[in-house]
Protein backbone atom coordinates (compact mmCIF):
# COMPACT_ATOMS: atom_id res chain seq x y z
CA UNK A 1 0.00 0.00 0.00
CA UNK A 2 1.36 3.43 -1.29
CA UNK A 3 2.27 5.71 1.68
CA UNK A 4 2.45 8.91 -0.65
CA UNK A 5 0.62 10.10 -3.75
CA UNK A 6 1.02 12.90 -6.39
CA UNK A 7 -1.60 15.18 -7.36
CA UNK A 8 -2.38 18.33 -9.87
CA UNK A 9 -3.72 21.54 -9.26
CA UNK A 10 -4.50 24.37 -10.50
CA UNK A 11 -2.27 27.42 -10.32
CA UNK A 12 -3.22 30.65 -10.63
CA UNK A 13 -1.05 33.35 -12.77
CA UNK A 14 -1.85 36.50 -11.82
CA UNK A 15 0.25 39.72 -12.94
CA UNK A 16 0.49 42.96 -12.13
CA UNK A 17 -0.10 45.83 -14.55
CA UNK A 18 2.91 47.78 -16.31
CA UNK A 19 2.78 49.59 -19.24
CA UNK A 20 4.94 47.03 -21.08
CA UNK A 21 2.23 44.39 -19.47
CA UNK A 22 -0.43 46.19 -21.69
CA UNK A 23 1.46 46.71 -24.56
CA UNK A 24 2.50 42.73 -24.82
CA UNK A 25 -1.80 42.60 -23.81
CA UNK A 26 -2.62 44.86 -26.51
CA UNK A 27 -0.17 42.86 -29.10
CA UNK A 28 -1.74 39.88 -28.47
CA UNK A 29 -5.07 40.85 -28.80
CA UNK A 30 -4.65 42.41 -32.17
CA UNK A 31 -3.46 39.35 -32.92
CA UNK A 32 -5.71 37.36 -32.15
CA UNK A 33 -8.31 39.67 -34.15
CA UNK A 34 -6.41 39.69 -36.97
CA UNK A 35 -6.30 36.01 -36.77
CA UNK A 36 -10.32 36.52 -37.08
CA UNK A 37 -10.47 38.51 -39.78
CA UNK A 38 -7.82 35.90 -41.96
CA UNK A 39 -10.06 33.08 -40.58
CA UNK A 40 -13.33 35.48 -41.86
CA UNK A 41 -11.74 36.29 -45.21
CA UNK A 42 -10.72 32.43 -45.85
CA UNK A 43 -14.16 31.24 -45.52
CA UNK A 44 -15.42 34.27 -47.48
CA UNK A 45 -13.08 33.43 -50.25
CA UNK A 46 -13.56 28.91 -50.10
CA UNK A 47 -17.23 29.37 -49.79
CA UNK A 48 -17.70 31.96 -52.70
CA UNK A 49 -16.32 29.39 -55.12
CA UNK A 50 -17.92 26.66 -53.82
CA UNK A 51 -21.52 28.15 -53.52
CA UNK A 52 -21.16 29.27 -57.13
CA UNK A 53 -20.40 25.99 -58.31
CA UNK A 54 -23.37 24.03 -56.34
CA UNK A 55 -26.38 26.74 -57.15
CA UNK A 56 -25.37 25.12 -60.68
CA UNK A 57 -26.67 21.51 -59.36
CA UNK A 58 -29.16 22.26 -56.53
CA UNK A 59 -29.87 25.35 -55.54
CA UNK A 60 -31.85 24.36 -52.25
CA UNK A 61 -28.96 22.98 -50.72
CA UNK A 62 -26.54 25.83 -52.21
CA UNK A 63 -28.72 28.81 -50.04
CA UNK A 64 -28.69 25.97 -46.90
CA UNK A 65 -25.01 26.26 -46.88
CA UNK A 66 -24.92 29.81 -47.64
CA UNK A 67 -26.97 30.30 -44.16
CA UNK A 68 -24.79 28.09 -42.44
CA UNK A 69 -21.39 30.13 -43.88
CA UNK A 70 -22.78 33.31 -42.77
CA UNK A 71 -23.85 31.97 -39.20
CA UNK A 72 -20.38 31.43 -39.17
CA UNK A 73 -19.06 34.42 -39.92
CA UNK A 74 -21.32 36.02 -37.27
CA UNK A 75 -20.37 33.65 -34.81
CA UNK A 76 -16.92 35.26 -35.85
CA UNK A 77 -17.67 38.73 -35.69
CA UNK A 78 -18.91 38.25 -32.36
CA UNK A 79 -15.66 36.76 -31.21
CA UNK A 80 -14.15 39.68 -32.15
CA UNK A 81 -16.26 41.99 -30.98
CA UNK A 82 -15.80 40.59 -27.40
CA UNK A 83 -11.98 40.73 -28.62
CA UNK A 84 -12.38 44.45 -29.38
CA UNK A 85 -13.99 45.27 -25.70
CA UNK A 86 -11.30 43.37 -24.17
CA UNK A 87 -8.66 45.37 -25.68
CA UNK A 88 -10.21 48.40 -25.08
CA UNK A 89 -10.57 47.11 -21.35
CA UNK A 90 -6.93 46.98 -21.40
CA UNK A 91 -6.16 50.57 -21.81
CA UNK A 92 -8.59 51.37 -18.11
CA UNK A 93 -6.49 48.88 -16.43
CA UNK A 94 -4.88 50.80 -13.47
CA UNK A 95 -1.22 50.60 -13.30
CA UNK A 96 -0.43 48.42 -9.93
CA UNK A 97 -3.53 46.41 -9.98
CA UNK A 98 -3.78 42.87 -10.68
CA UNK A 99 -5.11 40.96 -13.56
CA UNK A 100 -5.70 37.16 -14.18
CA UNK A 101 -3.28 35.36 -16.93
CA UNK A 102 -4.55 32.13 -16.71
CA UNK A 103 -3.53 28.52 -14.88
CA UNK A 104 -1.46 26.41 -14.69
CA UNK A 105 -0.70 22.74 -12.89
CA UNK A 106 1.54 22.11 -10.51
CA UNK A 107 2.16 18.90 -8.67
CA UNK A 108 1.62 18.10 -4.68
CA UNK A 109 2.57 15.42 -3.17
CA UNK A 110 0.40 13.86 -0.23
CA UNK A 111 1.31 11.89 1.97
CA UNK A 112 -0.50 9.57 5.27
CA UNK A 113 -1.01 12.16 7.74
CA UNK A 114 -1.20 15.06 5.80
CA UNK A 115 -3.91 17.37 6.31
CA UNK A 116 -5.50 16.75 2.69
CA UNK A 117 -7.17 20.61 3.37
CA UNK A 118 -3.09 22.06 3.32
CA UNK A 119 -2.24 19.95 0.56
CA UNK A 120 -5.14 21.05 -1.39
CA UNK A 121 -4.77 24.87 -1.02
CA UNK A 122 -5.10 27.47 -3.61
CA UNK A 123 -1.71 28.61 -4.99
CA UNK A 124 -1.34 31.84 -7.37
CA UNK A 125 2.16 32.83 -8.77
CA UNK A 126 2.58 36.70 -9.08
CA UNK A 127 4.46 38.21 -12.30
CA UNK A 128 5.62 41.40 -12.48
CA UNK A 129 7.20 41.95 -16.85
CA UNK A 130 6.98 38.09 -16.43
CA UNK A 131 9.33 37.97 -12.88
CA UNK A 132 7.99 35.86 -10.00
CA UNK A 133 7.59 38.24 -6.98
CA UNK A 134 5.48 36.63 -4.95
CA UNK A 135 3.88 32.73 -4.58
CA UNK A 136 0.51 33.08 -2.55
CA UNK A 137 -1.09 29.98 -0.93
CA UNK A 138 -5.31 30.45 -0.69
CA UNK A 139 -7.66 28.68 1.27
CA UNK A 140 -9.58 26.08 -0.17
CA UNK A 141 -9.01 24.96 -3.94
CA UNK A 142 -8.88 27.85 -6.97
CA UNK A 143 -11.80 28.19 -9.78
CA UNK A 144 -11.03 31.09 -12.39
CA UNK A 145 -13.50 32.66 -14.18
CA UNK A 146 -13.06 32.40 -17.95
CA UNK A 147 -14.71 36.23 -17.68
CA UNK A 148 -11.86 37.02 -15.00
CA UNK A 149 -8.29 36.22 -17.53
CA UNK A 150 -7.29 38.73 -19.48
CA UNK A 151 -5.38 37.16 -22.05
CA UNK A 152 -7.24 36.80 -26.00
CA UNK A 153 -7.68 32.65 -25.90
CA UNK A 154 -10.85 32.94 -24.37
CA UNK A 155 -12.72 34.54 -27.12
CA UNK A 156 -10.41 33.28 -30.09
CA UNK A 157 -11.83 29.73 -29.84
CA UNK A 158 -13.49 29.81 -33.46
CA UNK A 159 -13.15 26.77 -35.68
CA UNK A 160 -13.06 27.74 -39.21
CA UNK A 161 -15.55 25.42 -40.50
CA UNK A 162 -14.41 22.66 -43.58
CA UNK A 163 -16.24 23.02 -46.89
CA UNK A 164 -16.65 19.32 -47.87
CA UNK A 165 -17.37 18.30 -51.12
CA UNK A 166 -20.57 15.69 -52.05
Amino acid sequence: MADSVTIKRDVILRAIVTEKLKEQLDEEFEEAIGQIDQRITQLDIGARQYVTEMQRSDIQQAMALRQQIEAEKRRMRQAKDQLIQRQRAIAELELGSEIIRGTLESEAEISVGDNLQTALRGVEIVVKDDEVVEIRETEGGISVDSEEEVTPEVATEVETPTIERP
